[in-house]
């Protein structure tokens, strides 16, 4: 870690750059490419909109790779392309209301994980009622329970993602007393 040599504490820059780079690491882990969540870094705690060019140069990764993924975080809505007054480029900003990013996280990852993994459960009971036996019978009633528990806990984020922030501290709070 650098250290500025006037006061020995590091730059905003610096701290910022090793923000971009433990979000992009925690990313990885929640399921999206470290590059796109290192976008999402840079733009949301940037205090101007980016071209993919300035994205390109600040994380040092290609045309293709910045561009796929900005466009994918604009199909998320946690970007929206903006213009500039006299510029013919696209330029990017991160939405910044972090109740508003929760909500959208939320509901994408409803999209792409819950939603087909309560299918995948109904699919599983649909395909196996014709088979009797008590296999048969144990892997029903399991599959069964997953998918109660997985339209529970999607229909408590459905609940969350329609709060607004105050509500929504509120509830968590008395939940949590």
């Amino acid at each position: 870690m650098k250290e500025t040599a006037e006061t020995g504490k590091r730059t905003l820059e610096e701290v910022r750059d090793d923000f971009i780079g433990q979000w992009g690491a925690f990313g990885s882990q929640w399921g999206i490419s470290r590059t796109m969540a290192q976008i999402h870094a840079l733009l949301m705690t940037g205090p101007d909109s980016m071209s993919t060019d300035e994205v390109m140069e600040k994380l040092s990764i290609s045309r293709g790779n910045a561009h796929t993924n900005l466009k994918e975080l604009v199909s998320w809505g946690l970007v929206r392309i903006t213009a500039r007054k006299g510029e013919r480029k696209e330029f990017f900003e991160a939405e910044k209301d972090v109740w508003k990013i929760f909500t959208i996280i939320l509901r994408e990852r409803q999209r792409r994980e819950i939603d087909p993994a309560l299918e995948l459960l109904r699919n599983c009971q649909e395909e196996t009622k014709h088979i009797s036996g008590v296999g048969a019978e144990a892997f029903r009633k399991q599959v069964k329970e997953l998918e109660n528990f997985v339209g529970f806990a999607r229909n408590v984020g459905s609940k969350v993602d329609k709060l607004s922030y105050g509500p929504a501290m509120k509830l968590a709070a008395k939940l949590l007393s």
